[in-house]
């Protein structure tokens, strides 16, 4: 019997390519902040860039199709008075992005159909509620609305964006800066990195660390943690060597991880980009120029190492396609979106197949656009699954709905039960009147009443002077 020399795999040959350069965004100027996020997102009908912005920040939005040269006073979206540190599109409306800021602030904006024509200073909402930087903004999985927050007060905030409330205030969980915060599939619990080198895994409707380990990584430089499709969490992070790490880790057993691995001695913190359909995760390290990728298996050594992308540009950043906006005709399975000192350029990853047919081992049903669960339904305790989609015949967008915001008064008691019927948009927005608000609406109601005797009273007197005017001409 021969020993199996090299593993099977259907990745082992993928392959990046850059784009032709007339397929770039060029001539942005992209942010110079110093601060370890990917400065990229993108979706099926976006990319977004932070970008360098006088006197406030700004990022900008591209059609996808809106590549070449881009203009000086292309329009951006500038609501912010403190540079843009992280942004993220809602993964159930592609017209939906949040950004966190400089200026403490999380604003979320809705961009229209066919994006920008003239800057946008609005935002739909702001949630205010951090007391110093926010470095980290990210959507719950599963359950629409819900957006989660980290600041540099070491505090993370769970908001409900159709109230613009912050519903979860996790303090004292973290005595020093958040590297990193991630979901796990179905948004039940958040895996967070530190400075303090704890890696926890934690449930935020409970308030509670489910898991944590200690010194996950000994070196002093930023840690990186996400998670898995099993529930299992993946690090980056550096050595006390002050190498470059990556390892795996059973929450159910932190003590030990499942498998270490040492990479090189470079100090740009890695970028961990995670496909659960595929279990394939890409490392793009920041200042490299180079993206490696892993398989992730049940059997030893767990993490296998594919291959390299290299190119001669070191990255400033990372934007990652969601599965549902990639070409499967050209059997892409990930689409990156390097960011350059003045440019963004995407790389498309594919594995070469001599087949036309759709590949379905490539493309098992991926996560959709449909949220699962309301926000109410999430924070009573509910959980939900994504829901698949199939990509057999490419994705084809659906119509979204916009982003409505309905402020509540802190005083109303919770939803009415008898609104559960109802649709889901008007289910947000109902609330049980109570006498507080009664009072305000006689107020307003008063208000308005003498707003209008006001103007007809003006009216009568225009009308006079009208009178008095044209005499005065004959």
């Amino acid at each position: 019997m021969f020993k199996r020399v090299v593993r099977q795999s259907k990745f082992r040959h993928v392959f990046g390519q850059a784009v032709k350069n007339d397929q770039c965004y060029d001539d942005i100027r992209v942010s110079r902040v110093t601060w370890d996020s990917a400065f990229c997102a993108v979706n099926p009908k976006f990319v977004a860039v932070i970008v360098e912005a006088s006197g406030g920040g700004a990022f900008m939005v591209l059609p996808l199709h809106k590549t070449g040269r881009i203009d000086k006073a292309y329009p951006t979206v500038c609501g912010h008075t403190g540079p843009v540190l992280d942004i993220d599109w809602c993964p159930h409306n592609d017209q939906v992005i949040a950004s966190g800021s400089e200026d403490c602030t999380v604003m979320v904006w809705q961009i229209p159909e066919n994006g920008l024509v003239t800057s946008m200073p609005e935002p739909v909402v702001v949630l205010e509620g951090h007391s110093k930087r926010v470095g980290i903004v990210t959507w719950h999985p599963t359950a629409r609305n819900i957006l989660l927050s980290a600041g540099c007060d070491n505090v993370i905030i769970i908001w409900n964006v159709g109230t613009g409330e912050a519903i979860i205030t996790l303090e004292d969980m973290h005595p020093d800066i958040i590297f990193s915060v991630c979901w796990n599939r179905n948004g039940s619990l958040i895996c967070t990195a530190c400075k303090d080198k704890k890696v926890r895994v934690i449930d935020p409707r409970k308030e509670e660390i489910v898991a944590e380990k200690d010194k996950a990584h000994e070196g002093a430089r930023p840690i990186r943690a996400i998670f898995l499709s099993d529930g299992k969490v993946f690090t980056t992070g550096f050595s006390r060597m002050s190498e470059r790490q990556l390892a795996l880790w059973d929450p159910d057993n932190m003590e030990e991880p499942v498998s270490v691995h040492e990479m090189d001695t470079s100090n740009g913190v890695l970028l961990p980009f995670y496909d659960p359909d595929t279990n394939v995760v890409y490392l793009c390290g920041k200042g490299d120029s180079s993206i490696r990728y892993f398989e992730i298996t049940d059997e030893a050594p767990f993490v296998h190492y594919l291959n390299t992308f290299t190119t001669k540009e070191p990255q400033r950043g990372m934007g990652y396609m969601p599965k549902r906006g990639l070409d499967v005709n050209k059997c892409e399975i990930a689409r990156f979106y390097k960011l350059h000192e003045r440019k963004c350029e995407p790389i498309i990853m594919t594995v070469p197949r001599k087949s036309d047919l759709f590949q379905d081992d490539l493309y098992p049903d991926t996560a959709g656009p449909e949220a699962p669960l309301e926000a109410e339904e999430w924070f009573e305790g509910k959980n939900g699954d994504p829901i698949l989609i199939s990509l057999k015949h490419g994705y084809i967008p659906g119509k979204n709905r916009d982003l409505k915001v309905v402020k509540k008064n802190i005083l109303d008691n919770k939803l009415s039960k008898n609104t559960e019927n109802t649709t889901p948009a008007i289910k947000t927005a109902t609330s049980t009147p109570s006498i507080k608000s009664e009072a305000k609406l006689d107020e307003v109601l008063k208000e308005m009443k003498s707003l209008r005797e006001l103007v007809s009273s003006q009216e009568k007197r225009i009308a006079k002077l009208e009178q008095q005017l044209s005499k005065m001409d004959i």
